[in-house]
Order: C-alpha cells, then sequence, then structure tokens
C-alpha cells in the first residue's frame, strides 16, 4: 500500500514515564536508549513507522525536568520546542491520579499551542480497573484530550488502539522519510547512545549521568566488519577508575554489552575499542556538549 499521509507526533512526559520504551515497541527496533533511570534520553530522537498508508514520524524527547547544568538547560529547550509545529502530542504519564508539575506545565504548552493530544496512560499492567479510572477522571478535568488511550509499553499492550487513534491526526501528504528508514539519527550517534546505554545499566548512582560517548572511528572493511572507536568521558578520575574497573573488567562488560547491541542494529559483525577519559564539568561547557552531539538545530 502507498503512503498517502504523514505526519510528526511528539511523545511528553517526565523523566523514566516510558517514552522510549514506547519509541522502539512502536517502530519495533531499538532506536532510543532505555534505562530504569532518569534523563536517559538527552537528543530528540525521531523514529518512523510506516503503516497502511500512513507514516507516522515519532519524536522520542527528553523529560522535562528541572535543569542544573548546561546540559540539563538543553534537554528542557529541546522538549519545550518539540511541542511546537508537530501534528500532534501524546502526553505519555504513569497510572497516577494526580497532575504533577511536569505534567501541568506540558499541558499548559498543549493548551497555548492548540494542537491535538492524546493522554497515553502507560503501566497499566500495573493497577486495577477502577485505579485506571481515577487517572482517566483527574486527567480529564485538566485539560480536554482529544483522546485517551491506555497502554502497557513494555508488554505492546495497547498499541494498535494508540495508533488508529493517532492515524486520525496525520494530514494527507507524502511520506517524509524513505521507506526502510526507522531513525534520522547518524548511524555514529546510535552506536554511541547504545554505548551510555550501557553505562546507565552497569553503573551506580551520578556516575553514567557525568559521561557522554564521543565516536572516534567508525569505518567499514571490505568484508563488512564494522571498526569502532570510541572515548567514553567522565568528569572524575575517580569515576575514570571505576568505569575502567579492576583489572579492566567493568569497561570490558559494557563494551561486550554494547558491541551485540550495536551488531544487532548495524546487522553485521563490530570490531568495538573504547577508551576512558576525563572531562571535568563538561556538562557546563557549551562547546564541549555541541562536541558531543548535543546542538540546538
Amino acid at each position: 500500500m502507498s503512503i498517502t499521509k504523514s505526519g510528526i507526533i511528539t511523545i511528553a512526559g517526565r523523566p523514566n514515564v516510558g517514552k522510549s520504551t514506547l519509541t522502539n515497541a512502536l517502530v519495533g527496533e531499538k532506536v532510543a536508549i532505555v534505562s530504569n533511570k532518569p534523563q536517559t534520553t538527552r537528543n530528540r530522537i525521531c523514529a518512523i513507522l510506516n503503516r497502511g498508508d500512513a507514516q507516522f514520524v515519532f519524536m522520542d524527547t527528553p523529560g522535562l525536568h528541572k535543569a542544573r547544568t548546561r546540559l540539563g538547560d538543553y534537554m528542557v529547550k529541546v522538549v519545550k520546542e518539540s511541542v511546537c509545529d508537530v501534528d500532534a502530542v501524546m502526553l505519555l504519564v504513569e497510572p497516577i491520579p494526580h497532575v504533577g508539575g511536569p505534567e501541568a506545565e506540558l499541558i499548559g504548552r498543549i493548551k497555548e499551542l492548540g494542537v491535538p493530544s492524546v493522554l497515553v496512560i502507560n503501566k497499566i499492567d500495573t493497577v486495577k480497573k477502577d485505579e485506571l479510572l481515577e487517572v482517566i477522571k483527574v486527567y480529564g478535568e485538566a485539560h480536554d484530550f482529544s483522546a485517551i488511550v491506555p497502554i502497557s509499553a513494555k508488554n505492546r499492550e495497547g498499541l494498535d488502539d494508540l495508533l488508529g487513534v493517532l492515524s486520525g491526526f496525520i494530514p494527507e501528504g507524502p511520506q517524509l522519510f524513505p521507506e526502510d528508514m526507522v531513525t534520522d539519527q547518524p548511524e555514529r550517534q546510535v552506536c554511541a547512545e547504545i554505548i551510555r546505554e550501557k553505562l546507565l545499566l552497569c553503573l551506580d548512582k551520578e556516575i553514567p549521568h557525568g559521561t557522554a560517548v564521543e565516536v572516534t572511528r567508525f569505518s567499514e572493511r571490505d568484508d563488512e566488519i564494522i571498526d569502532l572507536d570510541a572515548t567514553i568521558y567522565c568528569e572524575k578520575d575517580s569515576h575514570k577508575g571505576i568505569i575502567i574497573g579492576k583489572n579492566g573488567a567493568m569497561l570490558k562488560k559494557i563494551s561486550t554489552l554494547a558491541r551485540q547491541d550495536v551488531e544487532k542494529f548495524m546487522g553485521t559483525k563490530v570490531f568495538l575499542q573504547t577508551w576512558v577519559k576525563v572531562k571535568e564539568n563538561w556538562r557546563d561547557n557549551a562547546n564541549l556538549i555541541r562536541n558531543f552531539g548535543y546542538r540546538d538545530e
């Protein structure tokens, strides 16, 4: 079936509500990194799904939080700008019968812009039906949403209903991206993000939030093996020691997990080499933030 309509839909919500899990579930591939730590997503990530006659372009945004660094300011700016100039906004919330500060702020943006909005209540596998009805009632009083759809992104429950609702907001028009594309992120950026996801998975407390990953080499050999060199930057010497681990064990674990996921994403064998360097306070250095791929444009 040829594509006759296409549209851009933002996925907004507070940190750790499941935006990246939902993005990956909708497109059926890993395009956004996932962890159980808040503020995992730093950039706006665009994921593409062709379904029937429609092309859905989903924008997974960082969670709306109080910024404490320049990187934090950048992330908040990305969220606020992502609600502008789109065909619809999904506000993803947890099944709690209370409108929190970040949700109220995003509802305010939605009201200001007058965009169609769908309230998506995630993690419905964790609550009973009467609790869910209470959540629907509370949010229904806060804003006149175009639709309310309960889902479980983790269990892929309610996703068909959600896509059915969203297709009603997508305008007629040519497709925005080629048929076989699942994300607009350059491959090296996806690889850097996968490495960062493993840092979030394997390391505790603040350390992974103070890391950035720069891919310094990304080249394909004649036999299609990809050579990938990556530098992990952290903010303190003590953090560097923890990332490398005793006899290099932690860095080896992070690199192995990352390589496995990169190979799945690239569909070929990958030879990955990683280094760790210290760049103090990089999260407050505008030039370094840009160097690590967090750009305003």
